[in-house]
């Protein structure tokens, strides 16, 4: 690949994360500026041409959502022969889908929260659920980011409501066992991992409103020993070559109360936004913000 110059910056979209992907575009965009290069940025409900990025060397993906991460995209790119960040088609196809990327990790006996895999949820509105019996667990749909339509369910009552309050229940759920213990994420760039973050939260669980709206969660730098770290990085790594990622990625891990790491999802174009996970961990290396994203075009250079 030769030499960077122009760098344009995809974001936006029609998804519920639509909002923080702008944030994270123009963070982006930004950046691009005060490092140098010549840029632009463009939303993804407005592209009309893929051949518009045939103009510039590098599309920095900023784009949430399954039009950013579902692997279409990198898909048109690569038939256009159009150079990007982050990681191929099959890789963000199969950790978006959440079933899929647990499916994989399990293959590669990876760790991750046991669960179960449902077409819809619409049957549950006219008949008890029967895997309750009392026990701890997530509700999730299958493919969707930002903790978007996530509910921590404890009784009967809790998944009445989460069914009422979904967006859309009649598509792909997971039913995710809960694990009483601490959340961390891990930033690989370039093979490498980055200081691992803990994640804490006032809130139930690390949701929507801890991500990007309270001031209240602390991204703080992780407080593990020496093993535990080589273990996290382990992990963290294990499960991002296990789905063939490239470039960079997050990948979110929670620590059991004995001590062990389970790999919770990858996510192959994480939020770049002041409050995200990804530029807080540069931050404990001492990167600024514009360094982090120079490191991310770097990685596929």
């Amino acid at each position: 690949m030769e030499e960077v110059k122009k760098i344009i910056v995809i974001c936006g979209g029609s998804s519920a994360e639509r909002d923080i992907s702008l944030q994270s575009g123009n963070g982006v965009h930004d950046a691009l500026k005060n490092l140098g290069y010549k840029t632009n940025i463009v939303d993804y409900k407005d592209i009309n041409d893929f051949n518009i990025f045939k103009a510039y060397d590098l599309v920095f993906i900023a784009l949430h959502g399954f039009e950013g991460e579902g692997g279409d995209l990198q898909e048109k790119f690569d038939d256009l022969s159009i150079h990007y960040t982050g990681s191929g088609p099959e890789a963000c196809r199969n950790t978006w889908d959440k079933n899929t990327c647990k499916t994989v990790l399990q293959s590669q006996n990876i760790m991750t929260p046991s669960w179960k895999y449902y077409e819809t949820l619409k049957p549950f509105l006219n008949e008890p659920f029967k895997d309750l019996q009392n026990k701890k667990f997530f509700l999730k749909p299958s493919q969707e980011g930002s903790s978007i339509d996530i509910f921590k369910i404890k009784d009967s009552k809790d998944f009445m409501v989460a069914l009422n309050d979904a967006n859309n229940i009649d598509r792909p759920f997971l039913i995710e066992s809960c694990i009483d213990g601490k959340e961390f994420t891990v930033t690989v760039i370039n093979d490498e991992c980055m200081p691992a973050i803990e994640i804490v939260t006032k809130n139930e669980f690390y949701d929507y409103d801890a991500k990007y709206i309270s001031n209240d969660t602390g991204l703080i730098e992780a407080n593990l020993t020496s093993e535990e770290l080589i273990a996290i990085n382990e992990i963290a790594l294990d499960a991002y070559k296990a789905l063939n990622c490239k470039g960079w990625a997050r990948i979110d891990i929670l620590q059991d109360i004995t001590g062990q790491f389970h790999v919770l999802e990858i996510n192959t174009v994480p939020g770049m936004t002041s409050h995200s996970c990804v530029p807080k961990s540069g931050s404990f290396l001492g990167l600024e913000y514009e360094e982090v994203v120079q490191k991310i075009i770097n990685a596929k250079l």
